[in-house]
């Protein structure tokens, strides 16, 4: 007896010490960026699909000095800021420019690169090369977004187009679309130059060198002074020890103005950093695996939002056909609203606006911070929006049943619930059954705007895949399209057979 319970207390004060050692330990720092055409800041390597890039490397680093863990969290690039206001993400790094807008609702650290903006031509390009010279042929640049180029294009009254992604202005550009694009210099170099994502170095070449300056600084919550303090520290040393001047040279994004960062008196000898480009981990990943993962992120996604759906369709649509007036408005009200609002503003506002909204009023101080996890929003958008659409295809097969079928119920003495349940909804689902599917097959490829949630899904991990890897172009889109048909088209064919079955039409 007194072994057995000299092994019990052994066995407990083992548990309780793991229990207090994993809750001294801090939990891992949350690094926001979007991987989609990231290079050279953070992309999929194009043979092994593993995350590479400059900032890939300097977190390692920051690691090191922080003496804590960074998980890297998918995260869409025009929703950086509002992840940081929403808590779900501890910093952006993603070669995020310092700008005065931005400074008012985040905080940034010492900035870690001083890059240039870079204008790109086409090699056969004659007819300037200047910026200025371009204004004057009336000619057109592409940019990027909310980004330093943009910002001066529309300062200098340059023509230009926006583009969402880092890839499509210089493919535009090949393709004479574009007379130009201005976008930052490291972007240049990877996308317009021989680099693993441009294996075969495109036509072009740099011109109007310098035209305009800038600094990437990672950024945290106004909420979080302490982390941007730690932060600035453990940047201060990689800096310091020269491990960001060999990041750099390793990725081929050194220029002379990094040495405005420097430590006063450092020097770097660049032939001794200067080293071969590293471009690949050890460890694989295909692109099969991760393309997986999305189509079971795309089912799991679809299967809990359409049962969301239905459930509540039917819902809707018995109050609206049985209800009384006041049930009957608020159900037509439901279907209205939500068939007139786009799913994407939706999502935003499921994830996005209900905990600004909770903080603006004080509630998440009592504990109502209505913030909650992506795949959840994600699911409650897309079942919300198709419950309309799903309500309104029962309420057309629920009227379809002749009132004949009720009164023979009530002739034989069946009640209103039990002649629903037993007669007229079995037969109204022959009916509805075509729609539904169809409606199914529609939210598989819906799932593709939960990405705006950063949600990863099928679609979500092509984009990021294709744009790291011309290489294999061809064989993941075939790949992602047959993933797409492998799930939906055997939905059809089983509701032919259940419309056959049941002598459907």
């Amino acid at each position: 007896m007194k072994k057995t319970l000299l092994a019990i207390l052994i066995v407990a004060t083992f548990f309780t010490a793991r229990q207090t050692a994993c809750a001294q330990e801090p939990r891992p720092l949350r690094w926001a960026a979007d991987a989609e055409g990231g290079a050279p800041y953070i992309f999929k390597a194009p043979k092994n699909n593993t995350k590479i890039g400059f900032e890939v490397d300097l977190a390692q680093a920051l690691e090191q000095e922080l003496g804590r863990k960074i998980e890297f969290t998918q995260s869409d690039y025009k929703n950086l800021i509002n992840h940081l206001k929403l808590g779900d993400r501890d910093f952006v790094m993603n070669g995020w420019e310092v700008t005065p807008d931005r400074q008012k609702d985040v905080l940034f650290t010492r900035p870690y690169y001083a890059f240039t903006l870079q204008l790109v031509v086409r090699d056969d390009e004659k007819r300037f090369d200047t910026l200025l010279g371009c204004k004057k042929i009336k000619g057109v640049v592409g940019t990027l977004e909310d980004t330093a180029a943009s910002r001066l294009l529309e300062k200098w009254g340059v023509k230009h187009r926006i583009y969402d992604g880092q890839v499509e202005p210089y493919q535009d550009l090949d393709d004479h679309v574009l007379d130009a694009v201005l976008l930052d210099l490291p972007i240049a170099i990877w996308y317009a130059q021989e680099s693993p994502v441009t294996p075969k170095a495109p036509e072009f070449k740099f011109v109007d060198n310098i035209i305009g300056r800038g600094h990437y600084a990672i950024a945290v919550s106004r909420n979080n002074p302490a982390l941007r303090g730690q932060l600035d520290v453990a940047l201060g040393r990689v800096i310091e020890k020269g491990e960001m001047a060999r990041i750099l040279f390793k990725w081929n994004i050194w220029n002379p103005w990094q040495a405005e960062l420097l430590p006063s008196g450092a020097f770097y000898d660049e032939a001794l950093l200067k080293g071969e480009r590293e471009t690949e981990d050890s460890e694989e990943e295909s692109f099969i695996t991760l393309l997986l993962e999305g189509a079971m992120e795309t089912v799991m996604l679809t299967v809990y939002s359409f049962a969301l759906a239905v459930a509540l369709g039917l819902l809707i649509a018995t109050a609206r056909l049985y209800g009384p007036l006041p049930v009957r408005l608020l159900a037509t009200v439901y279907i209205e609203f939500f068939r007139g609002i786009p799913v994407l503003l939706l999502l935003a506002f499921l994830y996005f606006g209900l905990p600004a909204i909770a903080k603006s009023f004080g509630w998440d101080a009592m504990g109502f911070s209505l913030k909650m996890n992506a795949e959840v929003a994600a699911i409650l958008g897309l079942g919300l929006n198709y419950a309309a659409y799903e309500a309104e295809i029962y309420r057309a097969g629920i009227s379809a049943i002749p009132l004949g079928q009720w009164e023979a119920a009530s002739s034989l003495g069946m009640g209103g619930l039990l002649t629903f349940r037993r007669i007229i909804l079995p037969q109204a689902f022959r009916i509805i059954l075509p729609p539904m599917t169809n409606d199914l097959v529609a939210l598989f490829k819906d799932t593709s705007v939960v990405s705006v949630i950063a949600v990863v899904e099928l679609s979500k991990q092509y984009q990021i895949l294709t744009k790291s890897s011309s290489e294999n172009l061809v064989t993941i889109a075939l790949a992602t399209a047959a993933l797409y048909l492998i799930m939906s088209v055997p939905l059809g064919f089983l509701s032919r057979y259940l419309e056959k079955r049941w002598g459907v039409g």
